[in-house]
């Protein structure tokens, strides 16, 4: 005789109820929005950096919200680090179905100061950590055989120059990520993992509030941006919600500006 059948729950398209999401950067001003974005919508948010108390306070705020969230140490420039982190959440959690790259570096110098030093560390906390950090949750993602996604956060500079700013080895290191991407969705597609991008414009923070107190620097920041303002970290954190939801399912390989139509207009 068979029984009942026992209920699945089924949740909404948006939730995220039940994923495992680690959030690589995820308590500076973008990478908290994130984190808590993601944990809004029912993920277990495993927040990695190399601030390990800050990546354990952030933890502990959402956990008194009623989320599931935990801190880690990581150096993402660390190859060896990704790999050994890597390897333990995955036993620890079973999973890692969602990856977010918020890790980025900037040393700015303009084209004839740029030393190998400086472009050297710029690489290697932002390509190198988002090639081999996709590396190494992609493992365990293809072992599943449940599919995934990975985000990385890049910039309108994943795409153009700036001027009056001295950034060669930000635009190269996010230029590549950008393409990398692709190059990873293309290769993950097969197992159902979709790898997109996030790239913000100008993106209004804790760090540069009291720059844009100044009226007349506030209004050259916004001058080229047609929606008339900065982003929020919000704003950034629901672009990356979308990626990580499966609403996204058959979206990879992509780049998603949210820059207030900055990179459409000349």
């Amino acid at each position: 005789m068979i029984g009942p059948v026992e209920s699945v729950p089924v949740y909404p398209p948006m939730s995220l109820r039940g994923k495992v999401a680690l959030v690589v950067g995820g308590y500076g001003a973008v990478g908290k929005a994130i984190s808590e974005t993601l944990a809004m919508a029912g993920a277990t948010t495993l927040i990695v950096g190399p601030n390990v108390e800050q990546a354990d306070g952030l933890a502990h705020e959402l956990i008194q919200k009623g989320h599931i969230a935990e801190g880690f140490e990581l150096d993402a420039s660390n190859v060896a680090a990704i790999k050994d982190v890597s390897a333990s959440l995955a036993r620890r959690y079973g999973s890692i179905e969602i990856l977010v790259n918020c890790m980025g570096f900037n040393r700015e110098q303009k084209l004839l100061e740029v030393t190998e030093d400086a472009f050297d560390k710029v690489y290697s906390r932002t390509l190198r950590a988002g090639m081999f950090l996709s590396q190494a949750v992609a493992t365990y993602q293809v072992a599943s055989g449940e599919g995934g996604s990975q985000i990385h956060l890049l910039s309108v500079g994943s795409s153009h120059g700036f001027r009056n700013h001295g950034y060669s080895a930000f635009c190269a290191a996010k230029g590549g990520l950008a393409v990398l991407l692709k190059q990873h969705a293309a290769e993950l597609a097969p197992y159902g993992i979709t790898v997109n991008g996030v790239a913000p414009g100008r993106v209004r923070t804790e760090k540069n509030e009291k720059t844009l107190e100044a009226i007349s620097t506030f209004r050259k920041a916004i001058a080229d941006i047609p929606l008339g303002r900065l982003a929020t970290p919000e704003d950034v954190a629901g672009a990356v919600y979308f990626f990580a939801s499966s609403l996204s399912r058959f979206v990879t390989g992509q780049i998603l500006y949210v820059d207030g139509g900055l990179t459409t207009s000349t």
